[in-house]
This record gives structure tokens, C-alpha cells and sequence, in this order.
């Protein structure tokens, strides 16, 4: 459909997602200048149904966008951080690392464990009280150009389109939303950020981003087993020391733990799953105690942006910006982003508002783009900035060890030895054949601690229209076969933490060491999909492309 036959809106600020970037965005336009007419539009069904994070959050973002929060008796921080625990596992045992010994800025001291779903949700309730319209079921499936090729809106994807691309009986056209700009805070790898990138070379004379997978199980647990305010990470195994990775273990409020596991997509063997990881984690003897009687309520998994300082592209495009995780302002040893999301609204808002105040629309805003490293946001980052490449090149133990001298002497002393590093490779290059590698027997599931990915799936209440077309795109399925099959041995089936991808025989059977090419079929399960993106960077050829679906459509995370 062209856009002369959309139906259109105009603001002054469009803004995709209803994330913490884009709230604190748009709360903060409307605190400089509440005549601003200003749109959130959110895929989900409802704000806060695909946000997922551990997450313990910083409250540097809130206390600065909402300074009187903490008298508010709805506010969602209701589990301040009591104690730190950093482990280091082994395959029996682990080590506590003394908290002496860990830089000041991996202190938990002043930060809450929370959801940050819950989070987003009563930040859209603030919004809304100041004017903001927040459209939740519309994803941003377009961008939309003026002549001379600046920003000046997005369209919201075709509602009704059968699989085969006809209109169905319940077909509506998208709508175009204008405005003097646009926001993009769409999260890890959005659509839109990734095309926008590429059409305006924002990565120019950056490093590649780099990214993790990261896996999230919310747990019901006994009451002597729950801790409020308990904050516990680890690293070591099931990992082996040249995969990077680690965990985290949360004590919410109402006896409710938060479990998770994160890979770093840099990985070499194509047979690792990251979710059967995950599994074994959980059965380690200093975790799978907390895990006793205790009922498994929700799962969810979502990729992590971690190339940071290095990998931050350029921020603004003529009529627009890059917010929160489009950017990349993940603090990857701190396992947080949040906090720099919410900072990352609130500047661009105030450059997009002084922008407006001067009457411009549809420009470049370069000053907010100079004025990020300069933030509490690049302070944060650049003080981490060569802890991932450290634990790349030298593993584990020792790039773990090497990159905690190193932030020691960023804090102290302000430098590094090191200078800044480089990331080299992307994730998708990191990976190597599958020749290379013996398959990992994984252990079956218990149904108790540990669980096949389907059964999860259904957790995390995901669903999309089947006759819709499929939102995962190959672009050559040849090469599928060829390579991503026969050379890699199918990383798709085991990467993807919802069993989207299978490779199958002409009878069914499920394929999984890259013989039999010649029947080898790929089939794509789209309605397991629970929007993680880790398909759109780990294949090896980057031959699949994520799109949203249609709005509204997806998981439907509570309490994540």
C-alpha cells in the first residue's frame, strides 16, 4: 500500500517502543514543554509484554526523570539490593569472590531488584498523566522519507495479510505516524535501527557490535529459601573457559526469584545450545538448592547488546535519533543497561525539544549525539570498554581476571594500559564448522529443575497468527542449506531459545549433524518466536532477517 493511501497522525515526536529509553523520552519532552504532542508506539499487546531484563536496576535514570519516585506508593522498586555474591563455578564446586576484591563500580549497593516490565508499565502511567498517547499493538514496521531522504515518520505494519501476502477478510492498512522527529528506541537489534544504520552508515569507524543471548526463568521458591534483596552472579560453568558467559540469581519480593543465564554470541561451536546450557546451570550444587519444592512461573529470553564504548554507532540521522539498546549502552560486567536507556531518553529529549523550540524539525540533531560520551552514560561505559574484548581474546580466567585489573585502573587512575580495544570479528563470523566440533549430548530434562524449550515457550504465553506471513526471513534458502546446514551443521536448531528452526529429513526426522543435504529441509516454527533476535545475529551468513509481525503479537511477559 503507498503512503498516500495510509491514514496519517502528526506529532511533534514519534517515538518506537515503550521501553525505558522511549518513556523517559517522552516524559521528559512533556516536562520541558507540555504543549508537545508526543506518540509511544509499542509492538506489544500491552506496555511491559515484551520487556525482559534480570534486571537490578540503578536508579540513577529515575532519580533524575522522577526525583520525588520514591513517594509514590505504586512505584515498582519495592526490593532495594541487600548483598552481593560473585561465584565462580566449577563442575562440583565454586569459589566466593571476596567483594574487596571487586572494582566499586560492580557494587549492587543503592540499586533495587525488580521487573522491569513492572517498571515500564507504571513509567507509562506517568507518561500518559503528562499527555503522552501510547498506541500498544502497533509495531513500527516502516520508515518513511522525505524527499530529500530525512526521517519523517514510521507506518505501522498491515493488520490481516495472509500468509501468501494477499489482504484477508480482516485486512487493515497500516497507519503513518509524522512527526518533526523520530525517537527509535526499539530495543537489541530493532528492524528499523538496523535499516537505518545501514542506509545513513551510522557504524562508520565504529567497531561491530557485539551481543549475547540471555535467558530468564522467573521462580516461586520456598520461604527459607528466599533472600529479598539477595544478588548473586557467577561465571565458569557449564561454560568451558573459551565461551563467554555467566549467571544471575535475583530475590525478589513474594518469595519470587529471578534465574538467568547469559552466552555471549561470540561463540565458536556451532553445537552449543545456550538454552540447554541454561538447564545445567541450574543443576549445580550452589544453585539448584534455591530451586528446591519451588514453582517455575515464567520464561522469556532476549539478546544483549554488549560491544558498548567501541560499538556505539552514531546517534542522530536527519529527523531522528537512536535511543537505549538501539544504541548499544549495555555496561556489560554490570549486567545493566537500564539505567543508561532511561539517560539516553532524557538527552535526546532535551536536544529534541531545544530543537523544536527553535523551530527546527526533520534535522540532524548532532549535539546529541556529541553530547553522549561526555554523560554519565559514556563515564559508565568507558571505564568497561575492554573487558569484553579481554574475556574474548584470553578466555575466561584469565580475560575475567585482566579486565578487572583493568577496570580497577579506569576507577582509580582514570586510563587504561590498554588504551581502548578493538572487537574485531562479528558474532555471526565468530562461528566455526561444525567439523571442527564434536556434537554436546545435553542431559533430558527432569520436568522438575530442568525443562525442554517448548514446554518454556508456553510460559512465556507467547502467539502469532499462523496465515500471517512469516516474520523471520530467509533471504536465500540454498544457502540455508548449504552452509548454515552442510558447513555449520544447523546452529539455527540449537541457538534459537524458543525451537523456532528445525532441520528435518523427508520424513521428519529431526536433523542434526549436517549429513543428508540433499533431503535436509528447513523449517521455520514462527509462531514460537518470542522476538530475541539471536537468529538475526548469529547466523553465520546473516542470511535471516527479523521483522516485526503483526502488532500486538509475541510473548507476553508478567512479572519479567
Amino acid at each position: 500500500m503507498s503512503e498516500m493511501e495510509r491514514e496519517s497522525m502528526e506529532f511533534d515526536v514519534v517515538i518506537v517502543r515503550a521501553g525505558p529509553a522511549g518513556l523517559a523520552a517522552s516524559i521528559k519532552l512533556k516536562q520541558l514543554d507540555p504543549e508537545l504532542s508526543v506518540v509511544v508506539l509499542e509492538k506489544g499487546g500491552e506496555v511491559g509484554a515484551h520487556i525482559l531484563s534480570g534486571a537490578v536496576v540503578d536508579p540513577i535514570g529515575i532519580d533524575r526523570l522522577l526525583p520525588d519516585w520514591r513517594e509514590d506508593p505504586d512505584h515498582p522498586f519495592k526490593t532495594p539490593v541487600t548483598d552481593d555474591h560473585f561465584l565462580v563455578l566449577g563442575p562440583a564446586g565454586s569459589i566466593r569472590l571476596p567483594n574487596f576484591m571487586m572494582p566499586p563500580l560492580m557494587s549492587n549497593h543503592g540499586n533495587y531488584a525488580v521487573s522491569l516490565g513492572n517498571v515500564c508499565r507504571w513509567l507509562a502511567g506517568h507518561a500518559e498523566a503528562l499527555g503522552v498517547e501510547i498506541y500498544p499493538g502497533f509495531a513500527a514496521a516502516e520508515v518513511l522519507y522525505n524527499e530529500a531522504g530525512a526521517v519523517i515518520g514510521v507506518a505501522t505494519g498491515d493488520m490481516g495479510v495472509e500468509r501468501d501476502g494477499t489482504r484477508g477478510p480482516n485486512y487493515q492498512p497500516g497507519m503513518a505516524l509524522l512527526g518533526k522527529y523520530v525517537l527509535i528506541g526499539e530495543g537489541v537489534r530493532g528492524s528499523l535501527a538496523k535499516q537505518l544504520i545501514e542506509k545513513f552508515d551510522l557504524a562508520k569507524d565504529r567497531e561491530p557490535q557485539k551481543f549475547g543471548i540471555g535467558l530468564k526463568e522467573l521462580w516461586e521458591v520456598k520461604p527459607e529459601n528466599h533472600k529479598p534483596g539477595l544478588v548473586q552472579h557467577s561465571f565458569g560453568w557449564p561454560l568451558d573457559m573459551k565461551t563467554g558467559g555467566g549467571s544471575f540469581l535475583y530475590h525478589l519480593e513474594d518469595n519470587q526469584v529471578a534465574v538467568g543465564f547469559v552466552v555471549h554470541l561470540n561463540y565458536k561451536n556451532p553445537f552449543i545450545s545456550p538454552f540447554h546450557e541454561f538447564q545445567r546451570f541450574k543443576t549445580h550444587p550452589a544453585i539448584r538448592g534455591t530451586f528446591d519444592g519451588a514453582k517455575r512461573i515464567s520464561y522469556g529470553a532476549r539478546a544483549i547488546t554488549e560491544g558498548g564504548w567501541q560499538s556505539v554507532p552514531k546517534l542522530a540521522f536527519p529527523g531522528g535519533a537512536l535511543i537505549g539498546c538501539s544504541a548499544g549502552f549495555v555496561n556489560v560486567p554490570r549486567i545493566k543497561g537500564s539505567h543508561n536507556a532511561v539517560l539516553s531518553g532524557m538527552l535526546a529529549a532535551e536536544h529534541v525539544a531545544e530543537a523544536l523550540g527553535a523551530g527546527r524539525g526533520n534535522d540532524t540533531l548532532e549535539g546529541y549525539d556529541a553530547a553522549w560520551r561526555a554523560s554519565d552514560i559514556g563515564k559508565d561505559l568507558k571505564k568497561v570498554r575492554n573487558v569484553k574484548p579481554l574475556w574474548s581474546r584470553f578466555g575466561t580466567l584469565i580475560g575475567v581476571g585482566i579486565g578487572g585489573f583493568d577496570m580497577w585502573m579506569n576507577s582509580l587512575l582514570g586510563f587504561s594500559l590498554f588504551g581502548t580495544l578493538k572487537h574485531g570479528k562479528t558474532d555471526a563470523a565468530a562461528l566455526e564448522p561444525a567439523a571442527n566440533y564434536a556434537p554436546i549430548d545435553y542431559p533430558k530434562p527432569d520436568g522438575v529443575l530442568t525443562f525442554d524449550r517448548l514446554s518454556s515457550v508456553f510460559l512465556s504465553n507467547t502467539n502469532h497468527e499462523e496465515e500471517q506471513p512469516v516474520h523471520l526471513q530467509v533471504k536465500d534458502m540454498e544457502l540455508q542449506k548449504t552452509s548454515e546446514y552442510a558447513v555449520y551443521a544447523g546452529p539455527s536448531s540449537r541457538y534459537c531459545p524458543a525451537g523456532v528452526y528445525e532441520w528435518v529429513d523427508a520424513d521428519g526426522n529431526a536433523l542434526t549433524d549436517g549429513s543428508d543435504v540433499a533431503d535436509a529441509r528447513f523449517v521455520i516454527n514462527a509462531q514460537n518466536c518470542v522476538h530475541c533476535k539471536t537468529c538475526d545475529i548469529k547466523d553465520p551468513n546473516q542470511n535471516i532477517n527479523w521483522v516485526p509481525p503483526q502488532g500486538g503479537e509475541g510473548p507476553v511477559y508478567t512479572g519479567m
